[in-house]
């Protein structure tokens, strides 16, 4: 399978390193603001640069015909237009926050206790998250991301959110209940970036051949 890179940093050079375990050759390695054109014989394209590139990468991506697995985070505001334009091109997308499967199972967790404890008056709640110093945005799209489970779940009590921004820190995501019992606190701690770029592959993989927009969570776990 033919894989482009769009992005060339330090995440592009990880999945470059592990592509070839997961059934892929690097046909295509564009950085930020380079012609995207080369990326049109790919089966698929993997696209981690900046919240301002993204949206015209998917964009460009999917008139080229390429189907894109996209963790590139910040952008979600446009989602709704990003989803159009992938519809009508007949292309797909698998986006997420976060391409890492412990934090996607964690999330799930997160729903869990939300749900549990929605009608306990007594808990309150607290989510966050601290990232490395080049980090472009705070909060994280996966804290972000976290607090939605937690509303969706039933949890209507106010949620106190917050970010840290230090070092080379690759991520760690804390979601906490507090009562005058006692406190819950659930935690996700990344090792390094290994894991996201795994997940990412493993999207490219599965989303080969389909149509539509995708999150991360459906490759996993279904609709």
């Amino acid at each position: 399978m033919n894989l482009a890179l769009v992005g060339y940093g330090k995440m592009g050079k990880l999945l470059e390193q592990l592509a070839p375990q997961a059934g892929f050759k690097v046909t295509a390695r564009i950085d930020i603001g380079e012609d995207l054109g080369a990326a049109k014989d790919a089966d698929v394209a993997i696209e981690f640069t900046q919240p301002e590139a993204a949206v015209a990468n998917i964009e460009r991506l999917a008139s080229l015909g390429v189907p894109v697995v996209c963790g590139t985070t910040g952008w979600l505001a446009e989602l709704p237009r990003v989803r159009d334009v992938v519809d009508r091109a007949g292309t797909a997308l698998v986006w997420s926050p976060n391409f890492s499967i412990g934090v996607n199972v964690f999330t799930r967790l997160v729903a869990d206790a939300s749900k549990l404890l929605a009608s306990e008056a007594d808990y309150g709640a607290w989510a966050w998250e601290i990232h490395h110093s080049t980090k472009k945005d705070a909060p994280s799209g996966t804290l972000l991301q976290l607090v939605e489970a937690m509303k969706s779940a039933g949890y209507r009590r106010p949620i106190d959110m917050s970010s840290s921004r230090a070092g080379v820190h690759p991520g760690t995501h804390e979601i906490g209940f507090d009562s005058a019992a006692d406190t819950i606190t659930l935690r996700h701690t990344a090792r390094s970036r290994e894991g996201f770029a795994r997940g990412a592959l493993k999207a490219a993989q599965w989303v080969i051949g389909k149509r539509g927009v995708f999150e991360f969570s459906e490759v996993l776990f279904g609709r």
